[in-house]
């Protein structure tokens, strides 16, 4: 830690670097940042609340599904994001990591800053767009800094795990891009558990991201607390990744270099 903290300039400059060289020679600039989630989150809460008509059982508002769906698919997109920038982190840097002296770790917290800098503008924005149509959470909103933790901590981990491993095995990112799609689907995101059948519906909480998926949705659709039971699974799972990323990444770190 003391290292990072000692590389904290090269660090947040990269990142800076990483955000401004996404918009680069665009037209609009740092608009994007702000188009893109806004765009996205119009077109969920209104085409599918209002033009397709689409209803969650039980509740009659018509905006209840455009609301549970963008909590799922935004909060999504962070896990999705740092699991896929950290999968290809270590080869994309091969010529920085190989000139310059600088802790490896420095990489993963890179990923991290930079996928959380662009994900507060999309939350800030779905955060606006409930406050205009009158649905914005109460007292609950204060467990989104746990929620978005407890993510962050379960993505790191698991993308430095796939990084290391796709130094030695390059089929890893193909692999995991399958699993991502097939992950994604097996998420109670587009969909309300229980409209699953009752004999697949305890499959699903051995899905460390169901709980976590079902958290966010009540938080916004019923300004509701979390169940902390249903947060156990994503805990211990970013706890185990944690721990093994980082036994890989003691014993691997030598040889990765001469694998990049």
């Amino acid at each position: 830690m003391t290292s990072l903290w000692l590389y904290r300039g090269f660090i947040l400059s990269s990142v800076k670097r990483d955000f401004q060289s996404r918009y680069r020679n665009s037209l609009l600039g740092p608009l994007w940042p702000l188009l893109q989630p806004l765009a996205m989150i119009v077109i969920y809460t209104l085409v599918f609340s209002q033009v397709m008509q689409a209803r969650l059982p039980g509740l009659n508002d018509g905006l209840a599904y455009g609301v549970y769906i963008c909590s799922g698919i935004l909060t999504w997109g962070l896990f999705a994001e740092v699991t896929n920038r950290c999968l290809s982190m270590f080869l994309d840097n091969a010529n920085l990591l190989k000139k310059l002296s600088f802790p490896k770790l420095c990489l993963p917290l890179i990923v991290l800053l930079g996928a959380l800098l662009n994900f507060a503008i999309t939350l800030g924005l779905f955060l606006l767009v409930l406050l205009v149509i009158g649905r914005f959470p109460g007292e609950a909103v204060l467990a989104l800094p746990l929620l978005i933790g407890l993510q962050l901590v379960f993505a790191i981990g698991l993308g430095m795990i796939l990084a290391i491993i796709n130094v030695f095995f390059r089929d890893v990112g193909q692999l995991f891009s399958i699993t991502l799609q097939l992950w994604f689907w097996l998420t109670p995101i587009v969909y309300p558990l229980d409209i699953l059948p009752a004999s697949l519906q305890p499959w699903l909480v051995f899905n460390p991201m169901t709980g976590l998926m079902q958290a966010y949705q009540n938080l916004f659709l019923h300004d509701a607390w979390p169940q902390w039971s249903t947060l156990l699974p994503i805990s211990l799972w970013g706890l185990a990744c944690c721990v093994l990323a980082i036994v890989l990444f003691r014993s691997k770190a030598a040889d990765m270099l001469d694998e990049i």
